[in-house]
């Protein structure tokens, strides 16, 4: 398969395809809408789900597993939240098949084997896990309940892109119970810190930390709080949200707990997830028009090793040298891979490696060895420097981290110029044809204004920006009052 890749700049579309296809990370199925994620796109989800785990469980949460199958009957129960997800389901009305009589070797469904009950294939969990809870909970004393599970959903998406929309993608979806409205609050917002430092701390990746307008919330929930990330070609990107479910669970699935006083109260709820569609924002976050570029804190491989070399003489010594580089690099903790293979030729390796985006690549040859360095590269800006091998361990290390800021630094700068200020709607429609990224504008509140505004220019309210400022204006487009500005953007 060629190594060619779109432009970013020719068709920025084509480019992301073949990014995610010619990087490794995935490859379309025999499922409509569905995906295969390949052995090195699954190790940097491996990564990702490792770190979060940890940060999971940092704050006092643990895993479980729940069904993929929601009866209908409990799916329908919490009426917001069956009708937000309604037209996305996918449903299991038989559990058999049989041999057609009339075409030897075919397969038909077994009309006799049909379900008393239709089974949702999940979509998302709440219906299965607060028909749960309410087997759990009784009283305040086996509250709170601070459960996550990863797990795989289904949403029966018609226009699909590799990790960005997908009928089925992998995710994790917290499940708590709380006692209070106060604690299921501040479980909320927590958990919406914890996506935001792990985007930027590990993904390099700026976002917004910001609440949805109610037209936007998820189904079901009181609040959606949401990171926003934004992309190369301007558009945004909603990279996690956490909600608010107030009590709507609760009463849908009659879960109360007696409190101190032993009086009956509903169970406060929250929810929230990120799933692999975080790998489709980190492609389109920091990547270039010759391959992936990956953040050292998640890269499946931090750093590739190529000899060079003539002869089994050069490259037995090479072996011996780099046997010392591959231990004291591990011991730091630092993935590496020393790749001797002879099947392809260094430069070959090079591109390979580049198109992979592994942060820091290593070349040593005979004449490097005899001078005691070796030729390191760095993907993020493709600087090459000589390094001593007495230190080069260190010196990776140190560079490792120098790619990671500088990756969050430029997103960062791309980022904060591409958020414009507009105060009328002929500037907003203006800028919107003529400038990617976010726009600030005033908007009176209304769904109605919203919804007309998404109408005329598709462009959506990102979010309610938390640490916005207040200040009087008014509405680019019905001139009504306002008390802040909010985001908008075209979206994925």
């Amino acid at each position: 398969m060629s190594k060619v890749i779109t432009s970013r700049n020719d068709d920025y579309s084509q480019w992301y395809n073949d990014l995610v296809l010619k990087g490794g990370l995935a490859d379309y199925s025999a499922v409509r809408g569905c995906m295969v994620i390949k052995p090195y796109g699954f190790g940097l989800w491996e990564k990702m789900r490792d770190v979060l785990d940890k940060m999971f469980k940092d704050t006092g949460h643990v895993n479980a597993y729940f069904p993929l199958f929601v009866p209908k009957s409990l799916f329908e129960a919490e009426e917001k939240n069956a009708e937000g997800f309604a037209k996305e389901c996918a449903v299991v009305t038989h559990y058999r098949l049989k041999n057609d009589p009339n075409n030897k070797g075919k397969l038909i469904v077994d009309p006799e084997a049909k379900l008393e009950e239709e089974l949702v294939v999940r979509p998302t969990s709440e219906a299965i896990i607060w028909n749960t809870y309410k087997g759990w909970i009784q009283s305040y004393r086996d509250l709170p309940i601070l459960v996550n599970q990863w797990a795989n959903v289904v949403r029966w998406e018609m226009r699909t892109r590799l990790f960005l929309r997908t009928a089925e993608f992998l995710w994790q979806e917290g499940h708590t119970a709380h006692a209070s409205k106060e604690e299921a609050i501040i479980e909320t917002k927590q958990m919406l810190e914890v996506y935001a430092q792990f985007a930027e701390e590990y993904m390099a990746m700026p976002v917004i930390k910001g609440v949805k307008t109610e037209s936007e919330r998820f189904a079901g929930a009181e609040d959606t709080y949401c990171i926003e990330a934004l992309m190369q070609d301007g558009k945004a990107l909603q990279a996690g949200t956490s909600h608010f479910l107030g009590q709507n669970f609760a009463k849908a699935f009659d879960v109360k707990f007696a409190d101190k006083d032993n009086k009956l109260d509903y169970v406060w709820a929250t929810s929230w997830g990120v799933s692999t569609r975080l790998i489709g924002g980190l492609v389109m976050t920091h990547s270039d028009d010759d391959g992936l570029v990956l953040p050292p804190r998640i890269a499946p491989l931090q750093v590739v090793i190529v000899p060079i070399y003539k002869g089994e003489e050069q490259k037995a010594a090479i072996d011996a040298r780099v046997a010392t580089i591959v231990t004291a690099l591990k011991a730091k903790g630092i993935s590496v891979k020393y790749d001797d293979s002879d099947n392809q030729r260094p430069g070959w390796k090079f591109a390979e490696y580049e198109m992979k985006g592994v942060p820091v690549r290593v070349a040593l040859g005979a004449r490097d060895l005899e001078n005691g360095v070796a030729e390191v590269a760095r993907r993020d800006t493709k600087e090459k420097q000589s390094m001593p091998l007495e230190t080069l361990a260190d010196s990776i290390e140190s560079l490792l981290e120098t790619i990671q800021q500088n990756l969050f630094n430029r997103a960062k700068a791309y980022r904060d110029a591409h958020i414009t200020p507009v105060d009328t709607w002929d500037d907003f429609v203006a800028t919107l044809e003529t400038k990617t990224g976010f726009i600030a504008a005033h908007w009176d509140g209304t769904a109605a204004t919203e919804a007309k505004i998404k109408e005329l220019t598709k462009a959506t309210i990102r979010c309610i920006p938390l640490d916005n400022k207040q200040e009087t204006g008014t509405c680019i487009l019905t001139g009504n009052p306002s008390i802040q500005r909010v985001l908008f953007a075209k979206a994925y």
